[in-house]
């Protein structure tokens, strides 16, 4: 199973200035919790409430798919999931029925390649592509 990298490289991270940004766009860049992807509001601010979005680049750029349920095959509703690595995921999911989104390197839910709680978003350590997931109740530890 492949985890978010996003603790570890907030460690290492330099601290990202607040220069030019408004007040409401200051307090996301000084957050403590994933202060490499709070760089990029407006990426973030794309992926709809409700939804899980993936992005084909680090800290969300590139191209993205989002979505609101469950798909067994990605690679039907999104035009690049069966030929590009995902690099970046948010889970915008509200829903109190699921407590996080599974992703999978296979069609039909199988070879699981991580999971990503509600509300939690972040660079993915792996080099794979998304080809289904869905939403699940319990730890995604």
């Amino acid at each position: 199973m492949i985890a978010l990298s996003v603790a570890n490289a907030q460690a290492s991270a330099p601290t990202p200035t607040t220069a030019g940004l408004s007040h409401s766009q200051s307090a996301v860049a000084g957050s403590a919790a994933f202060t490499p992807v709070a760089l990029t509001p407006a990426a973030l601010s794309d992926c709809h409430s409700g939804f899980v979005c993936f992005w084909t680049g680090l800290n969300f750029t590139g191209m993205r798919c989002q979505y609101q349920n469950a798909d067994s095959n990605d690679t039907t509703s999104c035009s690049w999931a069966d030929t590009t690595n995902v690099k970046s995921i948010y889970n915008h999911g509200t829903s109190p029925d699921f407590t996080g989104v599974a992703y999978y390197k296979g069609v039909g839910y199988t070879t699981r390649a991580g999971c990503t709680r509600q509300g939690m978003h972040g660079n993915l350590a792996g080099t794979y592509k998304v080809r289904s997931h869905q939403w699940i109740t319990g730890s995604c530890g």
